[in-house]
């Protein structure tokens, strides 16, 4: 196939940032190679600490402005790879590579966005919003090192587009994420003898009681989902234990913030409950924003995502919409198509013109 300029140096790009391992907590490399590009399209890049941004110009105030966010930081690798997840391989239109769907093939597509941007007043036009980019960190970890370092740094969003891969249809809201660790107290007893509270038999009616709980289904994500996934007690084969720790892993929709279900899963449970924390709540936008009417009436489908982004951490009015298949996401010989990349580049255009 026959691609655009802007594709094949979208495209470029996104190889030397696969051959740039940027696992979280370590992308200087990569943040540094994202800050070269933008400096030499003209723009004016920040950096704090690993997450880089740069303000569309002119500015203009009085006008919408819209953040176009990608992370840079990966998954490590996991086993099963037939490739070296670290070389980008090319094979007709997929391009294999950590990272490639991950989200960097959304990253190039934005910034090839946002460059193209930066060229309208010398040719004569005007951009109808303000855009501002941003290549954060430590998503993959919901790290404090991330957005959520710089949300202040930025001018005033009123909309973001965040480029996780969504097949380019737009994902309008979100599920987000609690995990929760729990604590079963019993008292401890000889095996053989009937003393004791086994600590077991409470964390196990408890994780029957989450079983049982209803919550309010979503239209686009469904219900609450809770998952025991960690679970631990005991000494020796002898000895009731007295206590039995388990973790759950929540997944919230749109109808409750993340403190309400705490407060339901602590009246329901026995279990002494402790949430490492409450600030990855799930997250939606009215499917009667005019950008989403805007994918609405060129045929786009608006849907519920079941992956967390760094949406879960925006104040503001935002959707995932991005190329690639969440499906290809952590897993081994991960790639993105090109003819992907190109028509994301082609399609935000249109929708942000």
């Amino acid at each position: 196939m026959t691609y655009s300029p802007q594709t094949h140096e979208a495209v470029s790009l996104l190889k030397r940032l696969i051959a740039t391992p940027s696992v979280s907590r370590d992308e200087g490399a990569a943040a540094e190679l994202i800050f070269r590009f933008l400096q030499d399209k003209g723009a004016r890049p920040q950096r704090l600490g690993n997450n880089v941004w740069a303000i569309g110009e002119p500015f203009d105030p009085t006008r919408p402005t819209i953040l176009l966010n990608a992370h840079i930081d990966t998954v490590r690798p996991v086993s099963g790879w037939q490739r070296d997840p670290f070389t980008p391989v090319l094979e007709g239109d997929r391009l294999y590579g950590l990272g490639a769907n991950d989200c960097g093939g959304g990253l190039v597509s934005l910034l090839e966005t946002f460059i193209a941007s930066l060229q309208l007043p010398s040719m004569g036009g005007e951009p109808a919003v303000n855009l501002v980019f941003l290549a954060s960190a430590e998503e993959e970890v919901s790290g404090g090192s991330g957005i959520e370092s710089v949300r202040d740094l930025l001018p005033k969003i009123d909309f973001a587009i965040v480029g996780e891969p969504t097949g380019m249809q737009p994902a309008i809201a979100e599920k987000g994420l609690m995990v929760v660790d729990a604590v079963a107290h019993g008292r401890a007893g000889h095996a053989a003898r009937n003393e004791g509270v086994n600590a077991i038999d409470i964390a196990v009616a408890d994780i029957q009681r989450l079983k049982d709980l209803e919550w309010k289904t979503s239209p686009l994500l469904g219900s609450v989902k809770t998952t025991v996934t960690i679970i631990s007690a005991g000494t020796q084969h002898n000895v009731i234990p007295d206590t039995c720790q388990f973790t759950i892993d929540v997944r919230s929709n749109e109808l409750y913030r993340n403190e309400e279900i705490f407060a339901i899963l602590q009246q329901n449970l026995q279990s002494e409950l402790k949430a490492r924390s409450f600030r990855l709540s799930s997250s939606s936008i009215e499917t009667e924003h005019p950008f989403v009417q805007r994918c609405i009436a060129r045929g786009m489908k608006p849907f519920g995502s079941p992956t967390l982004s760094d949406q879960a951490l925006m104040p503001w009015p935002s959707l995932k919409l991005g190329p690639g298949d969440s499906a290809r996401s952590h897993t081994a010989d991960e790639y993105i198509c090109l003819s992907e990349i190109d028509e994301a580049i082609r399609l935000y255009s249109e929708l942000l013109n």
